[in-house]
């Protein structure tokens, strides 16, 4: 992927590296593997990572994305994911995708081990990432941190106290990056989906209970889907890189606001 826009005559010009190369995390599956699709088919050189690495070589075979296992809640493997990605290359955006929702419960009767998991995975992933890879997206002379969050972060809803928190930390965590790295030509974007219907997220917050998944979608008129949230990631990294798209929502258009989804009889 190159920049394409022409700057004003006099100003400077992004820098236009011949090939753009991007970390997606959480990339096994869903809208990680969407986007890593996404990004290639926009020329973009991937790293596809994710703990399940024979789906990432499947995806690997399939889009020419580079696989590497990882796991964002265990600090050394991703200090060793760092050191691989950056001896091969620089590295120009991190999407931190991985994470996930664990119960529905209401706070009374919600477990702490929920909390800590999507609390490791979300937002303590993210940060050892970010932290990871911060020095070669500066080195990279055009980085671009962006956060899969949720419209969770914007408006609770019942059940949903330990996801929109984690989503919450996520999404302060997007808006103080953007204030610390803006001197460091970093960009810094957050990406808000409402209701994705993909194969894994309702299915693992729920327990693996199939049929309590597939209400969580029942009567909705074409949920989001990953691709369609890959594409606004895509979107945003693809465009020049003065343009920083600090915060962009979808939602289907039968969701009107979390509590608020249009369903047929």
């Amino acid at each position: 992927m190159t920049e394409t826009s022409s700057p004003q005559l006099g100003a400077p010009a992004d820098p236009a590296p011949s090939a753009l190369r991007a970390v997606v995390t959480g990339a096994s599956s869903g809208i990680g593997a969407a986007t890593v699709r996404a990004l290639r088919r926009d020329g973009w050189d991937v790293v596809a990572a994710a703990r399940r690495i024979d789906r990432l070589q499947a995806l690997a075979d399939e889009t020419g994305a580079v696989p590497l296992a990882l796991d964002v809640t265990d600090q050394v493997s991703v200090e060793a994911f760092a050191a691989e990605v950056t001896a091969a290359g620089p590295v120009h955006a991190l999407i931190n995708n991985a994470g996930g929702a664990f119960g529905a419960d209401r706070v009374l009767d919600t477990t702490t081990a929920d909390w800590q998991r999507m609390y490791d995975v979300n937002v303590l992933g993210s940060l050892r990432m970010t932290r990871a890879l911060l020095p070669a997206l500066r080195d990279g002379g055009q980085g671009s941190v962006l956060f899969l969050t949720s419209t969770a972060a914007i408006a609770a809803y019942e059940g949903g106290a330990g996801y929109c928190g984690v989503k919450a930390a996520q999404q302060s965590m997007a808006r103080a990056l953007r204030l610390e790295e803006a001197e460091n030509n970093i960009r810094v974007i957050e990406v808000s989906p409402g209701m994705v219907h993909t194969e894994e997220f309702s299915l693992n917050r729920l327990g693996g209970d199939q049929g309590a998944a597939d209400k969580v979608y029942a009567g909705v008129a074409n949920p989001l889907t990953a691709d369609d949230v890959a594409a606004a990631v895509a979107f945003t990294l693809n465009a020049p890189h003065h343009v920083n798209i600090d915060q962009l929502v979808l939602r289907p258009l039968a969701q009107a606001a979390n509590h608020k989804v249009l369903r047929s009889s």
